[in-house]
């Protein structure tokens, strides 16, 4: 597994974390604690808005799962495909791209794409 396949995997553990003690300690291992998010829904910094985000996304998306797609990366960028995924599901409700910065082997910065929205 590549350096940026190991961060992106990572991170979509912290999605599907359900105990938020594992999840902050996930958060903490892999965000810098000044982490920027931006995505089409919000523009956040830092590790606590990062947990905040994580945990109403769980309640609000009860039961799914977010999955990992293709990988790629070079230097201290890497670019990901991930899923939100219903149980028995054919297709994922959700489909989005990422592309992280890394700095010192932490997520420093998020840049999140929607490329499939339920309508």
């Amino acid at each position: 597994m590549s350096e940026y396949e190991n961060v992106a995997q990572r991170y979509i553990e912290i999605w599907n974390e359900q105990d938020g003690g594992k999840r902050r300690a996930l958060i903490d291992e892999l965000f810098a604690a000044d982490v920027a998010f931006t995505d089409p829904l919000t523009q956040i910094t830092g590790t606590d808005a990062i947990e905040a985000m994580v945990a109403g996304a769980q309640e609000q998306f009860a039961g799914l799962s977010f999955g990992l797609g293709p990988v790629d990366g070079h230097h201290d960028i890497a670019r990901f495909t991930w899923t939100l995924d219903a149980p028995g599901a054919d297709e994922p409700i959700v489909i989005g791209f990422d592309v992280v910065t890394l700095a010192e082997g932490r997520i420093s910065r998020v840049t999140g794409f929607l490329d499939k929205v339920p309508g």
